[in-house]
């Protein structure tokens, strides 16, 4: 206990941090806690009037200094009558969710007159002295000079880190940039490795800003592995952890069990275990959540890198048994979930799997992701926040900034799709994962638990769980609608450099000095390489180049060859019949099949739908097939085959074994390969390469070793050179061929004004904003009923998950001529873009117009979601909601468009009104 001199001393202390410190002396009294060091810190610095930059970990509480700029808003200036200098502060976030979670948590606070929330679905008191909105409203209030800016005095800007999101980065530097010198700037972003960077770029174009730093977790994490049905620490103790020494036990368990694999006692006794060696078994689903129920580490986030992972675990958890909760537990689940979907229709439930979902929550067992229905989604995160569901199953999205902490955070795998291939999780992904374990307040520890397989080295682990280099990258690129702006606000030549100011930019400029040393280094190492690639017989340059000219002309042949032999599998594809037998000669489906439906006429690649021998009914592309398909027999399909029915699929696939062919042939390749040597080029080469007296050497081979080397890193170099040409004044550049192709299109004038084109192009905010520009001055959505409107104008906003070989289907007449003509601008646009070195405007995707053309016109949603263009069945109900929502807000657009005909801005009010309907009605209000 502490001395009454150490208490005095104290006292003094506070008093006088209460005198330096007023606002933030009131504020504190209200928290109920003790500021942390760095919140203190950052809250000072905010009240001494400097902006301030706050880097720290998921749950350390950097809200509690954005909250603070609330406080000093409201509070009014010193020294005023508050209520006559009361100033505003807008609270921004970067997706809707967090937007409604943090006006609530300030309505709580302040009071609903008080606080006011706009996002893309909401305007709840827009004119409230503290406005919470996604950032991209805020971007368009700048643009537009909003009246509601007057008395604008703080902007706090949470999850800043968003700027290295690479599709809407971008917004969170237009509205940094572009804020008044007046507004002081709070940005809370999670811990990065280049704060002073960030920093500095900030004072560049904000002025005075403090930057905070806490690396500091409130609540401890402990790292682990789970190996089988054993769990070990990953680390000794703290001081391990600062050197990466994973635990001794741990690596000598994960030995021995790769010792065994390899000697195949670790063989599955499962279905397929002894096929193709050993092979390992992880935990069962079920078995993890139960493990951790028993050591007390619930409620729990289990990441499946995987939406059909999620609802198979589910799924997994409730065939074996779970339950996690008690029976006044089930009774408040019931009454929370049929209080929330009350505005849902029930036959639209039914389709949704409703009852499924509840009978998973009322046991303590949700998914989380983003296929799911958002009012599903609400409630799962919730019931888990109030304790009432112990275990969810997500992807990686959850961790973006929803506030949902748990005890303990299970990785499943380290290795996750990002849309284009599957790739590790980065140190600062693996962070912000395991950052929700461990609740402030509530658990005194947090854990993380990595599933092992053997794929995974713990000391891979050990790196992730210690590195702490995630830097911030800027991922700032202008668009048209922003040139447009820009110019419109600034003008052209202040523009630029409004652009030049960017982080981006800031970051290529101090890169290039780096990229310029490196140059150097790789220049003199050349040198060195060429030294050692010298021949005494002759010039081993020379030499050289004609063994690189060899290669390459077998590698052209090669290419030459699989072209030819994909376009003899496209022909013989396309002359297929129902009923033809035929082999598909590899892959996974390799064996005899029968065409139930050859698939011609339409767009792409021919797809016909088979059935094999192994009754598997889908459909095959011609990247199944290394030689043309032969049809080797006819047998007769039912007329009204259904693939779907297994009894059927067993009858027929048994009418194709019976046919007595051999599954596999007796062909083995070799036929359609092309001797390389045939080639008249290709062989004068080789007698080049023969004759020159390089060939003679004796350290021929060791030379040309050398001489590799250096050829590779002069195309390295090369590209280094390149890019720091290109990195220096890149962005400005850019902006300068934007503005000229807006300008040939009538866009901006000569004289860089902004005609009418142009302001209708400055208030469309989507991706495609030129090419609905395009759309609305060529009238090509005019004359559509509401139906086709919405299917027309999906085109430019929708995006499908994977790439689909074969172009969707469309409804005929308007819709199908509206989407043509669009097409066609989108060519035109592409030309233009490509002539003059931008990065091309993404394809019209028509893969959503059934789906939305149905909804719009009344339809079922079971009807809506089996007419998606998916490749793997039905369209996911949070897909399509969130689509929907995307295709009302560019409707919403569109019906204020001073560019678009009175005619086709009622349509458009019309469509949006026959869109929001059943789970989107619900979705508009949420």
């Amino acid at each position: 206990m502490s001395s009454p001199a150490e208490r005095y001393a104290a006292a003094r202390r506070r008093a006088a941090q209460a005198f330096a410190f007023p606002a933030l002396d009131e504020f504190s009294l209200d928290l109920g806690f003790d500021l942390d060091d760095f919140q203190r810190e950052a809250c000072e610095a905010l009240e001494r009037g400097s902006g301030v930059l706050v880097c720290a970990p998921t749950g350390a509480g950097k809200t509690v200094v954005g909250e603070f700029a609330v406080h000093l808003a409201l509070r009014g200036r010193p020294g005023g009558d508050a209520p006559a200098t009361r100033r505003k502060c807008f609270y921004t976030t970067p997706i809707k969710a967090l937007s409604n979670q943090k006006y609530h948590d300030l309505v709580d606070r302040y009071g609903a007159a008080q606080v006011g929330l706009l996002t893309g679905d909401n305007a709840i008191n827009g004119d409230a002295p503290v406005v919470v909105m996604t950032t991209e409203v805020l971007r368009n209030m700048l643009y537009a000079g909003s009246a509601t800016l007057e008395g604008l005095a703080y902007v706090v800007m949470d999850e800043v880190h968003y700027l290295a999101d690479r599709f809407r980065g971008g917004v969170w530097e237009e509205v940094i940039i572009h804020l008044p010198e007046s507004v002081t700037l709070v940005s809370l972003s999670a811990t990065v490795s280049n704060a002073e960077e960030f920093a500095d770029w900030l004072v560049t174009v904000r002025g005075e800003t403090a930057v905070v730093v806490s690396e500091h977790r409130p609540v401890p994490l402990w790292q682990h592995m789970l190996v089988g049905k054993r769990m070990f620490d990953l680390f000794h103790d703290a001081d391990a952890a600062r050197k990466h020494d994973v635990h001794p036990e741990l690596l000598r368990y994960t030995r021995d069990t790769m010792r065994r694999l390899e000697l195949g006692e670790g063989r599955s006794a499962g279905p397929g275990g002894g096929r193709r060696g050993p092979r390992w078994r992880g935990p069962m689903r079920p078995d993890v959540v139960d493990r951790l129920d028993r050591e007390g580490l619930l409620p729990a986030i289990l990441f499946i890198f995987s939406r059909a992972g999620c609802d198979a675990a589910v799924q997994q958890c409730l065939a074996a048994g779970l339950r996690l909760t008690s029976p006044d537990e089930r009774a408040e689940i019931r009454r929370v979930v049929e209080s929330k979907v009350t505005a849902i229709p029930g036959e639209d439930l039914s389709v949704l799997g409703y009852w499924e979902w509840l009978d998973g929550l009322e046991r303590g067992l949700a998914a989380h992701h983003a296929g799911m229905l958002p009012a599903f989604k609400e409630v799962v995160e919730e019931l888990f926040v109030r304790g009432l569901v112990k275990a969810v199953f997500a992807t990686e999205t959850l961790a973006l900034g929803i506030n949902m902490p748990a005890r303990c955070v299970v990785l499943e795998r380290l290795v996750k799709f990002n849309g284009e291939a599957h790739v590790d999780l980065t140190p600062g992904e693996y962070t912000q994962l395991t950052g929700r374990a461990g609740r402030r307040g509530i658990d005194v520890e947090g854990h993380a638990v990595v599933v092992w397989s053997p794929e995974t080295d713990p000391r891979h682990v050990a790196g992730l769980a210690s590195t702490r280099t995630y830097p911030l990258r800027s991922s700032f690129r202008p668009s048209y609608n922003m040139a447009v702006n820009l110019v419109g606000s600034v003008g052209a030549a202040p523009a630029r450099e409004l652009l030049e100011s960017s982080f981006a930019q800031f970051q290529a400029d101090r890169s290039v000095v780096g990229l310029a040393r490196q140059v150097q280094r790789n220049t003199e190492t050349i040198d060195a390489y060429g030294a050692e690639a010298a021949c005494h017989h002759g010039d081993f340059d020379e030499y050289f180049a004609l063994r690189v000219a060899i290669a390459d002309r077998e590698r052209a042949i090669a290419r030459q060859g699989q072209t030819q032999r994909k376009a003899a599998a496209v022909a013989s594809l396309e002359r297929l019949r129902v009923g033809d037998v035929i082999r598909v000669p590899s892959g996974r489906r390799a064996g005899l099949a029968v065409v139930l439906d050859p698939a011609t006429g339409g767009f792409g690649e021919p797809r016909p739908l088979v059935l094999t021998q192994d009754r598997w009914a889908g459909r095959v592309t011609p990247g199944d097939f290394t030689t043309p398909a032969e049809v080797l027999t006819r047998i007769r399909v039912p007329k009204h085959f259904n693939h779907r029915s297994p009894a059927a699929r067993r009858d027929l696939a048994a009418a194709v074994s019976g046919t007595g062919l051999d599954r596999h042939g007796g062909r083995r390749g070799g036929r359609s390969r092309q001797a390389v040597g045939e080639d008249h080029r290709l062989s004068q080469l080789r007698v080049e390469l023969r004759a020159h007296p390089c060939h003679a050497c004796p350290d021929r081979e060791e030379h040309a070793r050398w001489a590799e080397r250096r050829r590779r890193l002069e195309r390295d170099t090369e590209e280094l050179r390149q890019r720091v040409s290109g990195r220096t004044g890149s962005l400005a550049r850019t902006f300068d061929r934007i503005v000229a192709l807006l300008t040939a299109r009538g866009y901006l004038a000569a004289d860089g004004e902004v005609t009418d084109a142009g302001r209708m192009l400055a208030r469309i905010w989507t991706e495609a904003d030129l090419l609905v520009a395009e759309c609305l001055r060529r009238r090509v959505w005019d004359g559509l009923s509401p139906a086709e409107l919405a299917a027309a104008v999906s085109v430019v906003v929708f995006e499908a998950r994977r790439d689909v070989d074969e172009r969707a289907s469309l409804p005929r007449g308007g819709v199908a001529d509206a989407v043509d003509a669009t097409l066609e601008l989108w060519g035109d646009i592409e030309a233009d873009e490509a002539a003059r070195g931008l990065a091309v405007t993404r394809e019209p995707d028509l893969g959503f117009a059934w789906p939305i053309y149905r909804w719009a016109r009344g339809e079922a949603l079971a009807k809506v979601l089996a007419s998606g263009h998916q490749i793997d069945g039905e369209m996911p109900a949070g897909d399509f909601v969130r689509w929907a929502r995307q295709v009302v807000d560019l409707l919403g657009q569109i019906a204020d468009s001073g560019g678009a005909t009175a005619e086709l801005r009622g349509t458009a009010r019309q469509t949006i009104a026959a869109v929001n309907r059943g789970v989107l009605a619900y979705h508009a209000s949420a």
